[in-house]
């Protein structure tokens, strides 16, 4: 059965007038009439009692209001109070981000968006593995991407560059010396991200590197203890730089093609929060960028 001429119906009999109920719709008068007469046709009985003066419900049809006012009515506030249709973001936040963004700047983001957005509650799971959001319920990614991403049931949405430099630490670099040019780290120990091109580019590739992890923030410490040189992005080398536990290195060579994205389900609507969340991030993107180069080296 069409709701929306069961809303035609109880509108008229509510109203007890066609014209009134037009008006209480926003509807023409006949658009009311045809659509309660396909009703009356759909349930093979009449519905209302028509005259030049009045329309009054048949015994069918004060049975048919009596069952259907109530539930439309339900169904009428359960729609209008959906977190989604409230004019203030609301409900619950499902994003994933890898470890590193979750031990740098996401927290302070988290904190000031639940701040601003009161009725938001945060659901953040990091890993560094890449989540299907459809398939586990995610509303959001935030990723570092170096490639074109093609899958069509997500919207991609470019917040900044990730610019990867060259970092030591002090005590690995008095023991082996600091290298001058690119070929010189070939008689140095390095410790690579997996999959990560820019030691590649330099000609040097991944089985050359003395220690190789898929963790960034394993791969600063690791650097930090003194295992080697590494490829790192400025933001999570940057607070180490400046308190002299990492030094950059070969600071004329940076891979500034990483972007970061934040990735969301592609459907017709997408949720209050979710657009919240991906303004605010620019916003807070855009008064401290992730690609300024941290001092020293």
């Amino acid at each position: 059965m069409d709701l929306n001429l069961l809303g035609l119906f109880v509108a008229v009999a509510e109203t007890g007038s066609f014209s009134k109920a037009a008006r209480k719709l926003g509807l023409p008068k006949s658009s009311v009439s045809r659509g309660v007469a396909s009703l009356e046709a759909s349930v093979g009985t009449q519905l209302l009692h028509r005259t030049t003066r009045q329309v009054s419900l048949s015994t069918a049809g004060t049975a048919l209001y009596e069952r259907t006012a109530p539930l439309l009515a339900s169904l009428k506030e359960a729609v209008g109070t959906l977190p989604e249709r409230e004019e203030a973001p609301s409900g619950e936040l499902r994003l994933t981000a890898p470890h590193d963004m979750g031990a740098t700047f996401l927290p302070e983001v988290i904190a000031r968006f639940t701040a601003r957005y009161a009725s938001v509650r945060i659901d953040c799971r990091l890993t560094n593995r890449n989540v299907d959001l459809v398939a586990e319920g995610f509303d959001l990614a935030l990723r570092a991407s170096g490639s074109k991403l093609t899958d069509s049931s997500l919207r991609v949405r470019r917040l900044g560059t990730l610019d990867v430099q060259l970092y030591a630490s002090p005590m690995y670099l008095a023991r082996r010396g600091t290298p001058r040019a690119p070929e010189d780290l070939a008689q140095h120990d390095l410790v690579a991200f997996r999959g990560l091109k820019f030691l590649g580019e330099l000609g040097l590739p991944e089985k050359h590197a003395r220690v190789l992890a898929d963790d960034m923030l394993f791969i600063r410490e690791t650097v930090k203890a003194g295992s080697g040189i590494a490829a790192l992005p400025t933001f999570l080398a940057q607070a180490d730089v400046t308190s002299g536990q990492l030094v950059r290195v070969l600071p004329r060579y940076t891979q500034p093609s990483t972007s970061l994205v934040m990735l969301y389900p592609r459907t017709q609507h997408v949720p209050r929060k979710v657009l919240a969340f991906r303004d605010f991030l620019l916003e807070f993107l855009n008064g401290r960028p992730l690609s300024a180069s941290p001092t020293g080296g």
